[in-house]
């Protein structure tokens, strides 16, 4: 009998395979038993009747538990009314492990509860379907910058110091000295460039700055694309061409996830379809001052600026050549005024808050050099990152893609949290 994946049942249409996989759920007539499973690949329901099975298979059916591990041998049927959907006529029944009661019920459970049991939440199918997305997301932008001639290679987690200053860094003991898990791998990335031309790295990051929001977490992964031979709006092209291509891609191969969560698909077919929204930043601060917010010249965005530049947008907002006095030493001064940068953070639409930063990198020793003096930053630490300007500098770009962020807005999900299979927060390192 055919070993037989979820996923593949319409293969398999009145033909008997064997399954493995869990109970999530049951109900019991008295003589006719619907279990609902889940095996990792997709779910579906197998429907036992009391006057088909033999005796000592509807006493095990009788003993099932939520949870409960089992490998059942059934013929595959197509449901009646529903053409889409296959479920399982049960034949035989194995309990590989009755389960003890699952702490997790049908109630409302408080979200301390279930990031408490985040082991077991996990398994539940909203949950499943994020995480799915997460999947789409990663392979998604992957495939886009593979096919666009990017080589992936690795940066380092431990790092000597900060491209952006220590204040929010995890510091470690290393050895005899003192170090700090890595917030960017962007320098590291910058050397790579000057050698594969266009690379990028996907890995996790840490950042230890105090923030409860529901777009925060300690522990993140981002996808980071350096570009070599590149100037500011060409990167902007490329960032929005990517947005374009995973919206496209989680369409097209997370449509059953996206179901599941309830998300308007026709929001991610805009991003697609459409033109992404340009912004100066002054011309932002302008028009968020019109929209009621009390912003002035000079500040950051913050997630209520972001929501309310965005919420009314049926696509990404970009908001670009941002002053420079808030912006990190490495960005290129604009050229029409030295006090911008040539940067931009891509807001993502319906008010989802930033999913992409980046900018042109200062390609020129000297005016870098003075940056890094006005910054105050350890010059010994940034001699090499100093000579990649002495050596065939060229004009480059990067920008940075948060999965998580990606994710939830993919995924249409309230909190970042429900994003990475173990989220890390402030207040939050188990389980």
């Amino acid at each position: 009998m055919q070993n037989c994946y979820i996923k593949d049942l319409k293969n398999y249409k009145d033909q008997e395979i064997t399954l493995k996989g869990w109970v999530y759920n049951f109900r019991s007539s008295g003589s006719i038993a619907f279990l609902q499973l889940r095996d990792g690949s997709g779910f579906c329901q197998a429907v036992a009747s009391k006057d088909e099975v033999d005796d000592n298979v509807w006493f095990e059916i009788e003993r099932l538990t939520i949870e409960s591990s089992v490998e059942i041998s059934s013929t595959v049927s197509q449901h009646p009314k529903n053409p889409e959907v296959f479920e399982l006529q049960v034949k035989t029944i194995k309990i590989i492990q009755l389960a003890e009661e699952y702490p997790i019920g049908k109630k409302e459970h408080g979200p301390d509860f279930l990031l408490n049991n985040r082991h077991l939440w996990l398994r539940s199918q909203s949950q499943w379907a994020v995480l799915r997305i997460r999947h789409l997301v990663k392979m998604g932008l992957q495939e886009f910058f593979n096919q666009n001639g990017y080589q992936e290679l690795d940066t380092p987690t431990f790092t000597p110091t900060s491209c952006e200053g220590t204040s929010d860094l995890f510091e470690v003991e290393y050895f005899d000295r003192k170090a700090y898990l890595t917030q960017n791998g962007q320098l590291y990335l910058e050397a790579l460039v000057m050698s594969f031309g266009r690379v990028y790295d996907l890995c996790p990051n840490f950042r230890a700055e105090k923030s409860k929001t529901r777009k925060h977490l300690t522990e993140f992964w981002s996808l980071n694309p350096e570009i070599a031979f590149c100037e500011h709006e060409d990167s902007l092209k490329i960032q929005e061409a990517a947005v374009k291509y995973l919206a496209k891609y989680v369409l097209e191969y997370g449509l059953e996830e996206l179901k599941m969560l309830d998300r308007d698909t026709t929001e991610l077919q805009a991003i697609v379809d459409q033109p992404f929204i340009h912004y100066e930043y002054g011309a932002a601060i302008e028009e968020l001052q019109k929209r009621g917010s009390d912003i002035k010249y000079g500040d950051d965005l913050g997630a209520d600026d972001e929501e309310l530049l965005t919420n009314d947008s049926a696509v990404p907002v970009i908001v670009k050549n941002w002053p420079k006095d808030i912006k990190p030493f490495y960005m290129k001064r604009h050229p029409e005024n030295p006090e911008l940068v040539l940067n931009a953070d891509i807001l993502a639409a319906r008010g989802f808050g930033e999913i992409v930063g980046g900018s042109q990198r200062e390609d020129d020793y000297e005016i870098l050099k003075q940056r890094m003096v006005e910054a105050k930053l350890p010059m010994e630490d940034f001699e090499w990152y100093l000579d990649l300007r002495k050596y065939g500098s060229v004009p480059h770009c990067g920008f940075g893609m948060g999965i998580e962020r990606l994710t939830r807005w993919m995924a249409g999900i309230h909190h970042v949290r429900e994003t990475i299979p173990f989220p890390r927060m402030i207040n939050r390192l188990n389980p």
